[in-house]
């Protein structure tokens, strides 16, 4: 028997009587002028006239027109549920069959999204006919779970690599690049692949990811304003960390001169190891004001690095420099 309504509350599609919303298996709930109709349904509903596209892309259809649809369905019974009301007839020269898109969703029937959108009853739905031959035993591959040993209205395979095999409900090839050979082929065996962003992403499931870093992070902010002032220029324009964007610093927050472009923050340069290394600059720095004083000693500091192999790795020396270009940042 047909489902009813589950809830008084949710609206039924005019076309099937159904009030399932399942996006994916019925297409969206489209309402107009006092009529609730299921996306497919309205699609692949015979005799239905598609007027145009609106300003989405999407197609579209008459209320007069599904009214005359659903009053010339009143004529016909569904053949998988015994229903009125079928405005979906198989397409089949000679077949009289007709059925209710979730009725023949359900009994193994192939609608076709392209076209003529045509329609077919499970006796006489289009099958894949490449010629292709399993090796041992093969899984599906996007849920890895077996599949069936020869194709089938549930078991598909790719028909450009003829390697990649799933079932129908798990539809789609990641294993090669035809894209126009692999969706002609799926629409014909009445699988729809809506041209749309993943649903994940429409729902904003990934929104923080564009977010931007917006506030001053040194240790002491100087600004009036507060740490999330942020000027396209000036003193107060914020600049964000180089290496890892997720902190920022004003300008003058952290002494930078108005040529500098780029700044780090003080976990991507290191300097919480800056005192442990002091002491190798320090003896550097006297070292070379020792040489500039004595003209004698140049020659023998020269020659001593010339023997060294390799260049002089002074970690603590490029540290000092950052710190002092923003003594206000947090050690």
């Amino acid at each position: 028997m047909k489902r009813k309504a589950p809830d008084s509350r949710e609206e039924a599609c005019v076309l099937c009587r159904r009030a399932d919303s399942d996006p994916d298996k019925y297409g969206e709930k489209r309402r107009q002028d006092g009529l609730c109709a299921h996306e497919n349904c309205l699609y692949l509903a015979s005799g239905l006239p598609v007027r145009g596209t609106n300003e989405l892309g999407a197609n579209k259809f008459l209320p007069a027109d599904i009214r005359r649809a659903v009053k010339r369905a009143t004529r016909k019974r569904c053949y998988v549920c015994g229903e009125r009301g079928a405005t979906i007839s198989c397409r089949q020269k000679g077949c009289k069959r007709s059925f209710h898109f979730p009725c023949g969703c359900e009994d193994g029937c192939v609608s076709q999204f392209f076209g003529q959108r045509r329609s077919f009853c499970r006796e006489h739905r289009p099958e894949q006919t490449v010629q292709v031959q399993q090796d041992g035993e093969t899984s599906c591959v996007i849920c890895l779970e077996p599949v069936e040993e020869q194709l089938s209205h549930h078991t598909l395979v790719c028909p450009a690599c003829r390697h990649a095999w799933f079932h129908r409900g798990c539809i789609q090839c990641p294993q090669c690049n035809d894209r126009e050979t692999f969706l002609w082929e799926m629409s014909a065996m009445g699988i729809r692949v809506p041209l749309r962003q993943p649903t994940w992403e429409a729902e904003g499931a990934f929104a923080e990811l564009n977010e931007r870093h917006s506030r001053c992070d040194a240790s002491r902010c100087l600004s009036a304003r507060g740490r999330e002032e942020a000027a396209e220029e000036g003193p107060w324009e914020l600049l964000l960390c180089c290496s890892c964007a997720a902190r920022g610093t004003h300008r003058r927050c952290s002494a930078l001169r108005p040529t500098t472009a780029t700044w780090e923050c003080d976990d991507c340069a290191g300097l919480g190891t800056a005192s442990s290394a002091q002491s190798g600059p320090a003896t550097s720095s006297s070292s070379s004001s020792q040489a500039a004083s004595s003209p004698s000693s140049q020659a023998p500091a020269s020659s001593s690095r010339a023997g060294r192999t390799g260049p002089e790795r002074r970690p603590g020396r490029s540290r000092l420099r950052r710190r002092s270009q923003h003594p206000y940042s947090r050690p």
